[in-house]
């Protein structure tokens, strides 16, 4: 079909061209493809033939962007600047798609110029502001102790109803609610990310006896310690009863008074025995293995056991007598002092956060450095009457506070996410079946993580800034139980030597997979090359001689990982690159594609990197930085609790993409108008918005 303009209009007269011109679909929309009134009349001709031109590259553009296709997207927008080089709309469209591809330098410089003529207001001066505040900021440095604000609250009464009475701990879930152990109403209760209870449990039969703190345990149940009720009572994951062990006394196996827990890195449970002045050890049925903290030479045993976290092959003990953080080992061997007597005055809950604990103590909460036993306030409550008892980080990077005192659940962010709030990205719009449009949303905060368990009232989608019918959240891929994996076998010289390993290692994962989702094999030799493609149990009977690719001294991993990523794009919205190989590099390794475009092109996109090692050690730095900067890790091969896990690490990771439909109400014009969407996401006291276009389908 021919376009809106073509060459044979030049021949027009002035006022008719620019009667042409001025009724093209594209520039009836503010903003998109418009030029001034005075540029127009200088060279109308022109000006129409070039519109034309442009209008056909544009929608080109369009249209291979929302296919994942963002390199042909990139060609079609530098041929539509080509014929009209000051259209802001296509600098917009072009930034949009260098950054999809993971181009942020060139991104931002087509952002920049569209931004210095006027274009795009606030909205765009804060996804520029965004965007080069993440590539300039190293993203173990989000980590780093930080000051909280209050952003929102979880209130224990609404009016004359309660909700709950006496928060004392709270355990955040990965969808983005929480439950909350209520010490006054003797209750657990579920929230969701809005502040609605959807659940409630009053535990066994015969009621909590006033209910102290509560953790997850490694198969998923939830773990209750009862202060009162010298018991621990067992969940399953949805607030069942499943069992109780433990009782009062002062032998092995008994309590009084049990106050909080956590398990340590074989499954062990620990949990601090206030009456007994120690800390008592059970293995997952709850047996009871041996207890710890009595009095020892060089040590004057623990007093009042608080907070008690476990790390690495470390238990810390915080001990509201002293003031102080012990350090043992998983036996119970005292092995010294983190934190020295009086640094706290009573010191309740400690939570490990990556290479911290979060430790609540009277009306402040601390991280405090599990190394060197620094400490950094990162929350205080000022001189408001109040008794934080737990701090534990939630699923969009708040941390959930209980006020004892106060009856609150306080939702505390970062200063730079009050101020910037949301970072909302219309990803891709499906209008195949135009009037009925379907939305893919992403929603994250600043420092690029997920914002989960938003909800349809979270949401308001506009057309032009009018409301839209028929609105429906269709679904959020936080909720989804299945993922599509790439997996990539190194073929470098040096991996060959495990070809067992590797073997084993896609056989398991492939078998983790549950032959839900699409599993991809590609091998990493002097050229990548798709070995695989389809369902996972199609691999059950792997064979490394089967490869098509051969060892080879030069192994281009930028080159494979960018083939897996490009698979990805288009699949579910769960995903992850597994590298499988020794975790080294050859040379020229990332010699096309550098750490920052790669690592920008998988987080632009919402893909992992997941280093699965055959041999023993770690990854090469380059190998570690991408995996430390994507919401990957690092596994081994023959670990302990075998491979399945780590298909559960990537379901039960967070992701905010959210799936909206609505009716438009736009006209078409035949297909050929740009049709404008808007949508904004709102959470506590945050919003983020982000406004895009789309064409309906030619006719």
């Amino acid at each position: 079909m021919k376009t809106v303009f073509t060459k044979k209009f030049v021949g027009f007269s002035a006022a008719a061209a620019l009667s042409v011109a001025l009724s093209s679909p594209f520039f009836a929309q503010s903003g998109v493809l418009t030029t001034s009134e005075s540029s127009a009349r200088s060279s109308v001709g022109a000006r129409s033939a070039a519109s034309g031109l442009a209008e056909q590259e544009f929608r080109k553009g369009v249209q291979a962007y929302y296919r994942g296709s963002f390199n042909d997207a990139i060609v079609q927008f530098e041929k539509a600047l080509a014929y009209l080089p000051d259209e802001n709309v296509i600098l917009d469209w072009l930034g949009k798609s260098y950054y999809r591809a993971g181009i942020e330098g060139s991104s931002l410089q087509q952002w920049q110029y569209a931004a210095d003529s006027g274009y795009g207001g606030l909205l765009l001066q804060n996804r520029i502001e965004i965007v080069r505040e993440r590539r300039v900021t190293d993203a173990n440095a989000y980590d780093v102790p930080s000051k909280y604000s209050e952003t929102g609250t979880f209130p224990g009464r609404n009016g004359d109803n309660l909700i709950f009475s006496q928060p004392i701990s709270v355990l955040p879930n990965p969808d983005g609610s929480a439950w909350i152990l209520a010490y006054g109403s003797n209750e657990l209760v579920r929230m969701d990310a809005n502040g609605f209870v959807t659940v409630r449990t009053n535990g066994t039969f015969s009621g909590f006896d006033r209910p102290m703190d509560i953790i997850r345990l490694r198969g998923g149940n939830l773990l209750v310690s009862e202060f009162a009720g010298d018991k621990l009572t067992e969940f399953d994951k949805d607030g069942k009863f499943v069992k109780t062990f433990g009782k009062k006394g002062i032998a092995l196996g008994e309590l009084v008074g049990p106050q909080y827990l956590c398990q340590d890195e074989d499954g062990n449970i620990l949990v601090t025995d206030f009456g007994n002045h120690r800390v008592d050890v059970f293995d997952v049925d709850g047996n009871a293995l041996f207890n710890f903290g009595k009095k020892t030479s060089g040590f004057s045993g623990l007093q009042a056991p608080t907070g008690i976290a476990s790390y690495d092959s470390y238990i810390f003990v915080a001990d509201a007598y002293s003031g102080a953080i012990y350090r043992f080992d998983k036996a119970g061997n005292y092995l010294g002092v983190l934190c020295k007597e009086k640094t706290f005055a009573l010191p309740e809950s400690m939570k490990l956060w990556g290479n911290y604990l979060v430790l609540c103590d009277k009306n402040k909460v601390y991280s405090v450095d599990v190394e060197t036993g620094s400490v950094f306030e990162n929350v205080s409550t000022g001189n408001a009457p109040s008794k934080l008892t737990s701090a534990v980080p939630d699923a969009n990077g708040n941390i959930l506070v209980t006020d004892f005192r106060s009856n609150e659940v306080y939702v505390m962010a970062k200063m730079s996410e009050l101020v910037g709030g949301l970072f909302v990205q219309i990803e891709r719009v499906v209008s195949d079946n135009f009037p009925n449009i379907t939305l893919d949303v992403k929603v994250e905060n600043r420092h690029r993580q997920s914002i989960v368990g938003l909800k349809e009232a979270n949401f308001n989608v506009t057309e032009g800034k009018n409301g839209v019918l028929n609105y429906k959240l269709e679904g959020a891929a936080y909720t989804n139980d299945e993922a599509d994996i790439t997996m990539i076998i190194d073929r470098s010289v040096e991996s060959s030597y495990y070809g067992e390993a590797i073997e084993t290692a896609v056989k398991e994962i492939a078998a983790s997979m549950n032959n839900k989702g699409t599993l991809r094999v590609i091998s990493a030799g002097r050229v990548p090359i798709l070995e695989y493609e389809g369902e996972p149990n199609g691999v059950l009977g792997f064979s490394m001689r089967a490869l098509k690719n051969g060892v080879s001294e030069v192994v281009p991993l930028d080159l494979a990982i960018r083939l897996a990523a490009n698979a990805l794009i288009n699949g579910e919205k769960k995903n992850s690159i597994v590298l499988i190989g020794c975790g080294k590099t050859t040379n020229d390794a990332f010699s096309k594609y550098g750490l920052a475009d790669l690592t920008a092109y998988l987080g632009n996109n919402s893909i992992g990197l997941i280093s699965l090692l055959v041999s023993q050690g770690s990854a090469n730095d380059e190998i570690n930085y991408l995996c430390s900067n994507t919401v990957g890790g690092e596994y081994y091969v023959y670990r302990n609790e075998g491979l399945s896990s780590l298909i559960d690490d990537v379901i039960n990771a967070p992701s905010g993409i959210y799936r909206i439909s609505y009716t438009s109400s736009l006209a078409t014009d035949f297909g050929q108008r740009y049709l404008p969407v808007e949508v904004e996401a709102y959470l506590m006291k945050r919003s983020g918005r982000d406004e895009t276009g789309y064409f309906a389908p030619l006719q």
